[in-house]
Protein backbone atom coordinates (compact mmCIF):
# COMPACT_ATOMS: atom_id res chain seq x y z
CA UNK A 1 0.00 0.00 0.00
CA UNK A 2 2.77 2.41 0.93
CA UNK A 3 4.69 1.44 -2.19
CA UNK A 4 1.58 2.12 -4.32
CA UNK A 5 1.09 5.57 -2.75
CA UNK A 6 4.73 6.42 -3.28
CA UNK A 7 4.49 5.46 -6.95
CA UNK A 8 1.33 7.52 -7.40
CA UNK A 9 3.00 10.49 -5.70
CA UNK A 10 6.00 10.19 -8.01
CA UNK A 11 3.71 9.97 -11.05
CA UNK A 12 1.77 13.02 -9.91
CA UNK A 13 5.01 14.95 -9.40
CA UNK A 14 6.23 13.98 -12.85
CA UNK A 15 2.90 15.03 -14.31
CA UNK A 16 3.11 18.37 -12.48
CA UNK A 17 6.67 18.97 -13.70
CA UNK A 18 5.63 18.09 -17.26
CA UNK A 19 2.62 20.41 -17.19
CA UNK A 20 4.63 23.29 -15.74
CA UNK A 21 7.38 22.74 -18.27
CA UNK A 22 4.83 22.72 -21.08
CA UNK A 23 3.25 25.94 -19.83
CA UNK A 24 6.66 27.64 -19.58
CA UNK A 25 7.53 26.48 -23.09
CA UNK A 26 4.19 27.71 -24.41
CA UNK A 27 4.67 31.12 -22.81
CA UNK A 28 8.20 31.34 -24.20
CA UNK A 29 7.04 30.42 -27.70
CA UNK A 30 4.20 32.93 -27.54
CA UNK A 31 6.62 35.67 -26.47
CA UNK A 32 9.19 34.69 -29.10
CA UNK A 33 6.37 34.48 -31.64
CA UNK A 34 5.31 38.06 -31.04
CA UNK A 35 8.80 39.40 -31.64
CA UNK A 36 9.05 37.27 -34.76
CA UNK A 37 5.73 38.60 -36.06
CA UNK A 38 6.71 42.19 -35.29
CA UNK A 39 10.04 41.82 -37.08
CA UNK A 40 8.39 40.22 -40.08
CA UNK A 41 5.90 43.09 -40.28
CA UNK A 42 8.64 45.66 -39.74
CA UNK A 43 10.62 44.29 -42.68
CA UNK A 44 7.56 44.15 -44.94
CA UNK A 45 6.85 47.73 -45.94
CA UNK A 46 3.91 46.50 -48.06
CA UNK A 47 2.08 45.56 -44.87
CA UNK A 48 -0.43 48.15 -43.70
CA UNK A 49 0.44 47.46 -40.08
CA UNK A 50 1.26 50.63 -38.13
CA UNK A 51 3.82 50.37 -35.34
CA UNK A 52 3.26 52.30 -32.14
CA UNK A 53 6.49 53.32 -30.43
CA UNK A 54 6.14 54.35 -26.79
CA UNK A 55 8.46 57.31 -26.12
CA UNK A 56 10.54 56.60 -22.97
CA UNK A 57 7.98 53.98 -21.99
CA UNK A 58 4.60 54.54 -20.36
CA UNK A 59 5.84 57.63 -18.54
CA UNK A 60 2.36 58.89 -17.68
CA UNK A 61 1.98 56.01 -15.21
CA UNK A 62 5.60 55.38 -14.18
CA UNK A 63 8.84 57.37 -14.24
CA UNK A 64 10.22 57.57 -17.78
CA UNK A 65 12.98 55.18 -18.84
CA UNK A 66 12.26 52.69 -16.05
CA UNK A 67 11.46 48.99 -16.03
CA UNK A 68 7.93 49.78 -14.86
CA UNK A 69 7.46 52.22 -17.77
CA UNK A 70 8.65 49.53 -20.20
CA UNK A 71 6.27 46.98 -18.69
CA UNK A 72 3.42 49.50 -18.92
CA UNK A 73 4.13 50.03 -22.62
CA UNK A 74 4.02 46.28 -23.22
CA UNK A 75 0.81 45.87 -21.21
CA UNK A 76 -1.04 48.49 -23.25
CA UNK A 77 -0.07 46.82 -26.55
CA UNK A 78 2.70 49.07 -27.87
CA UNK A 79 4.99 47.44 -30.44
CA UNK A 80 8.23 49.14 -29.51
CA UNK A 81 9.64 51.22 -26.69
CA UNK A 82 12.18 53.99 -27.13
CA UNK A 83 14.82 54.28 -24.41
CA UNK A 84 17.75 56.62 -23.82
CA UNK A 85 21.12 55.55 -22.51
CA UNK A 86 23.98 57.25 -20.68
CA UNK A 87 27.38 55.90 -19.70
CA UNK A 88 28.34 55.78 -16.01
CA UNK A 89 31.68 56.44 -14.32
CA UNK A 90 32.35 52.71 -14.07
CA UNK A 91 31.76 52.19 -17.78
CA UNK A 92 28.27 50.72 -17.60
CA UNK A 93 25.07 51.92 -19.28
CA UNK A 94 21.90 53.08 -17.59
CA UNK A 95 18.64 54.53 -18.83
CA UNK A 96 18.44 58.31 -18.59
CA UNK A 97 17.55 60.90 -21.21
CA UNK A 98 19.42 63.86 -19.71
CA UNK A 99 23.16 64.07 -19.11
CA UNK A 100 22.32 64.85 -15.48
CA UNK A 101 20.06 63.15 -12.94
CA UNK A 102 18.64 66.43 -11.61
CA UNK A 103 15.26 66.32 -13.38
CA UNK A 104 14.45 62.66 -12.79
CA UNK A 105 15.93 61.75 -9.39
CA UNK A 106 16.56 62.97 -5.85
CA UNK A 107 20.22 63.43 -6.72
CA UNK A 108 22.15 66.04 -8.65
CA UNK A 109 25.03 65.96 -11.10
CA UNK A 110 26.11 64.20 -14.25
CA UNK A 111 25.40 60.51 -14.88
CA UNK A 112 29.02 60.14 -15.96
CA UNK A 113 30.20 61.12 -12.46
CA UNK A 114 28.38 58.25 -10.71
CA UNK A 115 28.81 54.48 -10.63
CA UNK A 116 25.77 52.26 -11.18
CA UNK A 117 25.65 51.37 -7.48
CA UNK A 118 25.66 55.04 -6.54
CA UNK A 119 22.89 55.83 -9.01
CA UNK A 120 20.77 53.00 -7.64
CA UNK A 121 20.48 54.90 -4.33
CA UNK A 122 18.20 57.57 -5.83
CA UNK A 123 14.44 57.32 -6.19
CA UNK A 124 12.95 58.38 -9.51
CA UNK A 125 10.39 61.10 -10.06
CA UNK A 126 6.97 60.52 -11.64
CA UNK A 127 5.59 62.90 -14.27
CA UNK A 128 3.46 64.61 -11.60
CA UNK A 129 6.57 65.38 -9.54
CA UNK A 130 6.01 62.80 -6.81
CA UNK A 131 8.59 60.19 -5.84
CA UNK A 132 8.34 56.52 -6.77
CA UNK A 133 10.16 53.42 -5.59
CA UNK A 134 11.63 52.94 -9.08
CA UNK A 135 15.40 53.13 -9.50
CA UNK A 136 17.51 53.93 -12.54
CA UNK A 137 17.71 50.68 -14.54
CA UNK A 138 20.77 49.39 -16.31
CA UNK A 139 20.56 48.71 -20.03
CA UNK A 140 20.71 45.00 -19.21
CA UNK A 141 17.69 45.29 -16.92
CA UNK A 142 15.78 47.27 -19.53
CA UNK A 143 16.49 44.80 -22.33
CA UNK A 144 15.47 41.92 -20.07
CA UNK A 145 12.14 43.70 -19.44
CA UNK A 146 11.61 44.05 -23.20
CA UNK A 147 12.49 40.45 -23.99
CA UNK A 148 9.69 38.62 -25.75
CA UNK A 149 7.30 41.55 -25.34
CA UNK A 150 8.55 44.62 -27.22
CA UNK A 151 10.98 45.72 -29.85
CA UNK A 152 13.32 48.36 -28.44
CA UNK A 153 14.78 51.45 -30.03
CA UNK A 154 17.97 52.43 -28.20
CA UNK A 155 18.55 56.14 -28.68
CA UNK A 156 22.28 56.88 -28.96
CA UNK A 157 22.79 53.14 -29.34
CA UNK A 158 24.57 53.63 -32.65
CA UNK A 159 27.10 55.91 -30.96
CA UNK A 160 27.99 53.25 -28.37
CA UNK A 161 27.44 50.13 -30.42
CA UNK A 162 30.78 48.44 -29.75
CA UNK A 163 30.24 48.84 -26.00
CA UNK A 164 26.57 47.86 -25.78
CA UNK A 165 26.73 44.97 -28.26
CA UNK A 166 27.90 42.49 -25.58
CA UNK A 167 24.93 43.55 -23.39
CA UNK A 168 22.50 43.05 -26.27
CA UNK A 169 24.02 39.66 -27.01
CA UNK A 170 24.08 38.49 -23.38
CA UNK A 171 20.38 39.31 -22.94
CA UNK A 172 19.46 37.49 -26.14
CA UNK A 173 17.73 40.54 -27.58
CA UNK A 174 19.62 41.01 -30.85
CA UNK A 175 16.37 40.48 -32.73
CA UNK A 176 14.58 43.06 -30.56
CA UNK A 177 16.91 46.00 -31.15
CA UNK A 178 16.54 48.91 -33.56
CA UNK A 179 19.40 51.41 -33.56
CA UNK A 180 19.28 54.84 -35.14
CA UNK A 181 21.62 57.69 -35.92
CA UNK A 182 23.02 60.10 -38.45
CA UNK A 183 26.09 58.14 -39.54
CA UNK A 184 26.94 57.59 -43.19
CA UNK A 185 25.68 54.50 -44.95
CA UNK A 186 29.28 53.28 -45.35
CA UNK A 187 29.92 53.58 -41.62
CA UNK A 188 26.69 51.79 -40.69
CA UNK A 189 27.23 48.98 -43.18
CA UNK A 190 30.71 48.37 -41.78
CA UNK A 191 29.54 48.58 -38.16
CA UNK A 192 26.71 46.08 -38.59
CA UNK A 193 28.30 43.76 -41.15
CA UNK A 194 28.49 40.88 -38.68
CA UNK A 195 24.97 41.30 -37.26
CA UNK A 196 22.00 40.15 -39.29
CA UNK A 197 19.42 40.62 -36.51
CA UNK A 198 20.15 44.15 -35.26
CA UNK A 199 18.28 46.71 -37.35
CA UNK A 200 19.40 50.27 -38.12
CA UNK A 201 17.43 53.36 -39.05
CA UNK A 202 18.91 56.61 -40.37
CA UNK A 203 17.52 59.84 -38.93
CA UNK A 204 17.09 62.90 -41.12
CA UNK A 205 15.71 66.42 -40.80
CA UNK A 206 14.01 66.98 -44.17
CA UNK A 207 14.42 70.73 -43.73
CA UNK A 208 18.22 70.39 -43.72
CA UNK A 209 20.46 70.79 -46.73
CA UNK A 210 21.50 67.45 -48.21
CA UNK A 211 18.61 65.56 -46.60
CA UNK A 212 17.35 63.90 -49.78
CA UNK A 213 20.75 62.63 -51.00
CA UNK A 214 21.44 61.29 -47.48
CA UNK A 215 18.21 59.27 -47.42
CA UNK A 216 18.76 58.14 -51.02
CA UNK A 217 22.19 56.76 -50.10
CA UNK A 218 20.56 54.40 -47.61
CA UNK A 219 17.64 53.44 -49.81
CA UNK A 220 19.87 52.53 -52.74
CA UNK A 221 22.50 50.43 -50.99
CA UNK A 222 21.36 49.52 -47.47
CA UNK A 223 17.54 49.44 -47.43
CA UNK A 224 16.99 50.08 -43.74
CA UNK A 225 13.86 48.82 -42.01
CA UNK A 226 12.79 52.44 -41.59
CA UNK A 227 13.85 56.05 -42.07
CA UNK A 228 13.05 58.51 -39.29
CA UNK A 229 12.12 61.88 -40.76
CA UNK A 230 11.25 65.20 -39.15
CA UNK A 231 9.99 68.45 -40.66
CA UNK A 232 8.85 71.74 -39.17
CA UNK A 233 6.02 72.58 -41.58
CA UNK A 234 3.53 70.55 -43.56
CA UNK A 235 3.75 72.86 -46.55
CA UNK A 236 7.06 72.40 -48.29
CA UNK A 237 8.24 70.67 -51.44
CA UNK A 238 10.40 67.97 -49.86
CA UNK A 239 7.34 66.22 -48.42
CA UNK A 240 6.73 64.92 -51.93
CA UNK A 241 9.81 62.72 -51.45
CA UNK A 242 8.23 60.73 -48.60
CA UNK A 243 6.46 58.14 -50.83
CA UNK A 244 9.88 57.19 -52.23
CA UNK A 245 10.79 55.64 -48.87
CA UNK A 246 8.16 52.85 -48.84
CA UNK A 247 8.52 52.50 -52.61
CA UNK A 248 12.19 51.64 -51.98
CA UNK A 249 11.35 49.00 -49.37
CA UNK A 250 11.63 50.92 -46.09
CA UNK A 251 9.08 52.25 -43.64
CA UNK A 252 8.54 55.90 -42.70
CA UNK A 253 8.99 56.69 -39.01
CA UNK A 254 7.55 60.00 -37.76
CA UNK A 255 7.61 61.38 -34.21
CA UNK A 256 4.38 63.08 -33.19
CA UNK A 257 5.83 64.06 -29.82
CA UNK A 258 5.80 67.77 -30.51
CA UNK A 259 4.89 69.99 -33.43
CA UNK A 260 8.40 70.84 -34.66
CA UNK A 261 9.03 67.19 -35.54
CA UNK A 262 5.92 66.50 -37.62
CA UNK A 263 4.87 69.70 -39.33
CA UNK A 264 2.51 70.68 -36.53
CA UNK A 265 0.51 67.41 -36.43
CA UNK A 266 1.51 66.44 -32.91
CA UNK A 267 -0.03 64.27 -30.20
CA UNK A 268 -1.77 67.02 -28.29
CA UNK A 269 -3.52 68.28 -31.42
CA UNK A 270 -4.45 64.67 -32.18
CA UNK A 271 -6.18 64.44 -28.82
CA UNK A 272 -8.62 67.08 -30.14
CA UNK A 273 -8.77 65.97 -33.79
CA UNK A 274 -7.03 62.62 -34.37
CA UNK A 275 -7.99 62.35 -38.04
CA UNK A 276 -6.50 65.74 -38.92
CA UNK A 277 -3.25 64.92 -37.17
CA UNK A 278 -2.48 61.20 -36.77
CA UNK A 279 -4.65 60.61 -39.84
CA UNK A 280 -2.67 63.21 -41.78
CA UNK A 281 0.59 61.48 -40.80
CA UNK A 282 -0.79 58.12 -41.96
CA UNK A 283 -1.94 59.62 -45.28
CA UNK A 284 1.70 60.34 -46.14
CA UNK A 285 2.54 56.66 -45.88
CA UNK A 286 3.87 56.68 -42.34
CA UNK A 287 3.76 53.25 -40.71
CA UNK A 288 5.80 53.84 -37.53
CA UNK A 289 4.71 56.54 -35.10
CA UNK A 290 6.60 57.42 -31.94
CA UNK A 291 4.17 58.98 -29.51
CA UNK A 292 3.62 60.27 -26.00
CA UNK A 293 -0.03 59.16 -26.28
CA UNK A 294 0.32 55.44 -27.05
CA UNK A 295 -2.97 54.31 -25.53
CA UNK A 296 -4.99 56.84 -27.52
CA UNK A 297 -3.05 56.17 -30.72
CA UNK A 298 -3.66 52.43 -30.41
CA UNK A 299 -7.40 53.09 -30.01
CA UNK A 300 -7.36 55.35 -33.07
CA UNK A 301 -5.57 52.73 -35.16
CA UNK A 302 -8.07 50.07 -34.15
CA UNK A 303 -10.90 52.34 -35.29
CA UNK A 304 -9.06 52.79 -38.59
CA UNK A 305 -8.84 49.03 -39.04
CA UNK A 306 -5.05 48.99 -38.74
CA UNK A 307 -5.14 45.80 -36.71
CA UNK A 308 -2.78 45.09 -33.83
CA UNK A 309 -0.40 42.12 -33.58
Amino acid sequence: MICFLEKRTILNMKKFVFVMGFLCLSLYMQASGRIGRLRAALKDCRSDYVFVVCHRGDWRHAPENTVKAIEGAADMGADMVEIDIQKTRDGQFVLMHDDTIDRMTEGKGRVADYTVDELKQFRMRRSDGTWSDERIPTLEEALSACKGRLLVNIDKGGDYFAEIEPIIRSTGTEDHVVLKGRNTVENVACQLAAYSDILYMPVVDLDAEGAIPYVASFLSSFRPAAVEVSFRTDKFAKLAYLPMIPASGSRIWINTLWESLCGGHDDEKAMVDPEANWGWVLDWGTSIIQTDRPKELISFLKLKGRCRL
